[in-house]
């Protein structure tokens, strides 16, 4: 601790010299025209003498990550958003004054510097600046530079350090942004249209969690963060809006692990005149494009594990599924005494008051969901587990649903949407009085979307994609805090 409160001190000893002597350590106004990896990009495959031939003098700005000093001379490796690229600095170049400045500079600091390239004897393209200036003075330590930040609860809790020192992390909130970008893209181009709907909502609905509460002081009302939109991205199906997506923020107030953070991230869209088989095609579409654009191609390793994203992806009911991995007979699926024997053997905590499609889905993530590893659409979902989807025309007890399974987890639900009232009241009637006995149901009945119902929904499907869990597939993460830039911490 002294050893940092002297290395702050002396930090700060400078940046008040640099004053003393007119010199801003926290200048402003410098224009840098390239990055680094422009022009590492400009002189790739060029022979030396190619390089140096070039009379282009090139602008750049960036935190030094690296310096060795040589008294009259020194290198310094600049990073930018882009990548690094090593500079050259000489007091016979850059001038007396600018290189008494440059004395005071170190890692840590951003500095601007114009310069033309070369390549060194080591082969290193670098730039060889005639001007230089600070532009901001660093008064702490970076992390030791050649492990980067190791330690996981700082990495979190201080990303932008991490973001700093490890090249990886960096990479792979890129790549986060890069994804979304196509899934927007990619809506566009099919005539979806990107909307925005309220994040605050007197009710909590479109999915059963537990929410955060808050308080409008001057309405006077209890409001909800959302725990999704999926009930205003229909009233906009009744309003006319036949495609519509959000790319949006959702808060659930429950636990935290590799795979949950009460804020999080998912795509949610609604297409007018289509059924859960339309989306299931589309979805395969449009992960696998994805998957290819990000990753070079269709199979990716995930954890040590390779996972091939070319359709046609595998599709089991869930009772299929259940049945398979569980290794029961399927006609025991169709019973509720032989449901209610095979969850307690499983170890599941039942009540005795669960309607057969609850164990049934409460069965299939014990006994499924770990083995479903390659891309997998469950489907036909029990009505009493589906509140918001359309009943199955041939077998009334199971809805047009499906969830994406990849690497034994969740990452999207759809299904055909309900858009008879009647039946809608009836479901959240139902999930109303269950609600004391299912952990986290919300329960309570929106008024004001069945009255949407009531003036006519067109026939459509709609599906939520969880945004962080399919980066994590993307850029082998383990943990959903390695793909959210500042997760919540204790």
């Amino acid at each position: 601790m002294d050893e940092l409160k002297d290395f702050i001190k002396h930090r700060r000893e400078k940046a008040a010299e640099l004053r003393q002597d007119g010199i801003n350590p926290y200048a402003n106004g410098f224009t840098a025209s390239q990055t680094t990896t422009q022009i590492a990009d400009l002189f790739a495959g060029k022979p030396k003498e190619d390089i140096e031939a070039c009379e282009d003098t090139f602008s750049l700005a960036g935190r030094i990550v690296s310096l060795r000093n040589f008294g009259k001379a020194a290198f310094v490796h600049i990073q930018d958003r882009n990548g690094r690229i090593q500079a050259y600095i000489r007091k016979n170049k850059i001038g007396e004054e600018s290189f008494a400045v440059f004395k005071k500079v170190d890692i840590g600091d951003f500095i601007g510097l114009r310069g033309r390239a070369f390549v060194t004897k080591t082969g290193e393209l670098t730039i060889q600046a005639a001007e230089f200036c600070l532009l901001t003075k660093s008064l702490r330590p970076l992390p030791e530079k050649w492990h980067g930040l190791q330690d996981v609860e700082t990495r979190y809790r201080q990303r932008y350090l991490d973001l700093i020192t490890n090249e990886n992390v960096r990479k792979t909130f890129q790549a986060r942004s890069r994804i979304i970008t196509l899934i927007r893209k990619f809506l566009e181009e099919r005539s979806f249209q990107e909307v925005e709907t309220p994040m605050m909502h007197p009710i909590p609905g479109g999915a059963t969690a537990q929410p955060f509460k808050t308080h409008h002081n001057a309405l006077d009302i209890e409001l909800f963060m959302r725990i999704a939109p999926e009930l205003y991205l229909k009233r906009l199906l009744v309003g006319g809006f036949e495609r519509v997506f959000e790319i949006n923020r959702n808060f659930r107030n429950e636990g935290i692990s590799t795979q949950h953070n009460p804020e999080f991230t998912m795509v949610e869209f609604y297409q007018a005149y289509a059924t859960f088989e339309d989306l299931m095609d589309l979805t395969e579409t449009m992960i696998s494009q994805v998957c290819t654009e990000v990753c070079g191609s269709t199979t990716i390793e995930y954890q040590s594990t390779t996972i091939d994203f070319s359709p046609p992806w595998q599709r089991l009911t869930m009772k299929q599924a259940a049945a398979q991995f569980g290794n029961f007979d399927p006609a025991d699926l169709e019973s509720l005494e032989k449901l209610q024997t095979h969850a307690r053997s499983l170890g599941l905590k039942i009540c005795g008051q669960e309607q057969p499609g609850e164990l049934v889905a409460a069965i299939f993530e014990e006994v499924a969901e770990p083995h479903l590893v390659q891309p997998t659409f469950i489907t036909h979902f029990p009505v009493e587990v589906s509140p918001l989807a359309r009943r199955n025309e041939q077998d009334p007890s199971v809805t047009d649903r499906f969830e994406l399974y990849i690497a034994g987890r969740e990452i999207a639900n759809a299904f055909s949407e309900l858009n008879d009232p009647l039946d809608q009241r009836e479901r959240f009637e139902a999930q109303a009085a269950a609600k004391d006995r299912i952990e986290g149901a919300t329960g309570t009945i929106d008024e004001d979307f069945l009255l949407a119902l009531e003036y006519g929904m067109p026939p459509a499907a709609g599906e939520g994609i969880g945004i962080d869990r399919l980066v994590m597939l993307l850029t082998d993460a383990a943990s959903i805090r390695d793909v959210i830039l500042f997760p919540l911490m204790r």
